[in-house]
């Protein structure tokens, strides 16, 4: 049996809760069935629809049952044309990702020291 060609376009267009595509490592999958029963929650899945998920599939580190189970929604090899569109690789906006250089909010550290005074008093009443 010969492997389906899948084009970068014809992956864009299955962008929606209804028809989902992703490819991960040039690979297609149509996993419109599988998004309620996805652990992670159907918006991590959604969103990455018509998109090239090969990062955030490996960045959540997922099990080998995980992989096997993928190859149930195999639709076929991604294609690309020089010269022709990219599969977007997701549709994460800055403003959705943490950014580790960010200062933590001083409300944080009022509520960190009151913890541990909690703490500390807890334990000076109940543990003597």
């Amino acid at each position: 049996m010969t492997e389906k060609i899948v084009s970068v376009e014809e992956v864009m267009q299955h962008n929606t809760r209804e028809d989902l595509w992703i490819a991960i490592k040039d690979e297609v999958f149509d996993i419109t069935k599988f998004i309620e029963a996805h652990p992670g929650g159907e918006e991590v899945l959604v969103d990455l629809a018509g998109h090239d998920a090969s990062g955030p599939f490996d960045d959540v580190g997922h099990s080998e049952d995980a992989r096997e189970m993928l190859k149930k929604f195999f639709v076929g090899k991604l294609v690309k044309t020089e010269g022709g569109p990219e599969l977007p690789t997701n549709s994460y906006s800055d403003d959705k990702c943490y950014d580790s250089s960010q200062a933590i909010h001083p409300a944080m550290w009022v509520f960190v020291v009151a913890m541990i005074v909690a703490y500390v008093a807890f334990r000076m009443y109940f543990i003597k």
